[in-house]
């Protein structure tokens, strides 16, 4: 057996040691201290223990990536073992916990956020199921959590509602996210309500739907206009929340521009090399009535309040993204990063191409 020196395993460690300041000092709403120590990076610890309810979704595991790269101890609430092992690798040594929950639970909910003294809430539905309606999910379950998390003395509670959240909306997915919202504020007076627009990236249901499935994007004439926001830019602004003492009030992340579904169809035809699609155009009536009846398969499909959601513009109103410290990306310069999997062989590698402008598009020739 190897004999080492203690002398030899004890230098380094001195060499390592690093006196503190008043910076690794944060003094959290309710005087409780929060010290971080350590190097910067995901082996340091900031002296935070944070809950990221819906972490197993797509915004979700960017946030706790975010946050398990800075130090912070991450608790990850999941309903499935095979939807949260990715997770575990986004942190050091002992930094994601995994506890099992359900949203009709409260005392696992209250297991999951006794200990942290910030609680995300990113659970959301782009679809009802049997087991879950819009009103279970996003105003019954946020109104829960954030129930909860003010009686276990939580000083942070985050959540994550929609940039076109409102009571007078069509959709049904829109009025549960204002009803939701009003929910928190009554649980949670102090809570940060974080309304981002539709997200682009990786898993997102929206560049990756409109390579898939463009019929769906012809809706209202592919004129309806939205914001989209990169995942990534909203999962660094809900990250950076911890940093900031107090952030009470309701703060929109709506993307950079304002784009047409017209112009997004030709980008990722421009992008991916692929011909425009040859789908016609449906009208409102019949586009609902065929997602009516793919609500009797059993996979998840485009579902009538969806379709009714085409032809919804974003919401103008001013982005407060500067609050958060990030200056939101352009579409065009991740379409690449997430489109060119829909490249044939032959184009795989071929330079990327942008339509010429915004205001005109493939669709006028075809």
């Amino acid at each position: 057996m190897l004999a080492v020196s203690t002398k030899c395993v004890r230098l380094p460690r001195a060499f390592a040691q690093k006196k503190r300041a008043l910076h690794d000092l944060t003094a959290l709403p309710s005087n409780k201290p929060a010290i971080a120590y350590g190097p910067p990076g995901r082996s340091a610890s900031t002296g935070h223990v944070a809950t990221v309810f819906g972490c197993t979704g797509f915004l979700g595991r960017y946030v706790v990536a975010k946050l398990a790269k800075a130090g912070t101890q991450v608790i990850v609430p999941y309903r499935d073992e095979d939807e949260k092992r990715h997770l575990k690798v986004t942190g050091d040594l002992g930094q994601i916990v995994s506890l099992e929950w359900d949203l009709r639970r409260p005392d696992q909910i209250e297991e999951c956020l006794r200990h942290s003294d910030i609680v995300y809430n990113l659970v959301g539905r782009e679809y009802e199921t049997k087991n879950f309606s819009y009103e279970d999910v996003h105003v019954r379950g946020a109104g829960a959590i954030a129930s909860i998390a003010a009686q276990a003395g939580v000083d942070r509670f985050v959540h994550v509602s929609h940039l076109n959240a409102s009571h007078e909306s069509p959709s049904a997915f829109y009025r549960s996210k204002a009803a939701g919202e009003e929910k928190v504020k009554e649980a949670f007076p102090s809570a940060t309500i974080v309304r981002p627009a539709t997200m682009f990236g990786y898993e997102d249901r929206l560049l990756n739907n409109i390579a898939f499935w463009p019929i769906w994007w012809k809706l209202n004439d592919m004129k309806t206009k939205v914001r989209p926001a990169h995942a990534l830019d909203v999962a660094q602004a809900l990250a950076n929340v911890i940093q900031i003492p107090s952030m009470p009030g309701t703060f929109n992340l709506p993307g950079p521009s304002v784009l047409t579904y017209e112009y997004l169809l030709t980008l990722v035809n421009t992008v991916t090399y692929n011909p425009p699609s040859r789908a016609p155009t449906l009208p409102k009536p019949v586009a609902l009535w065929l997602s009516k009846l793919a609500q009797n398969v059993w996979w998840p499909a485009i579902s009538p309040d969806e379709v009714l959601r085409r032809y919804i513009d974003d919401v103008d109103v001013p982005g407060d993204w500067d609050k958060f410290g990030i200056t939101p990306d352009e579409i065009e310069e991740h379409a690449i990063t997430y489109l060119r999997r829909y490249r044939s062989a032959e184009n795989f590698a071929r330079p990327v191409v942008f339509p010429a402008t915004r205001e005109t598009s493939s669709y006028d020739i075809a």
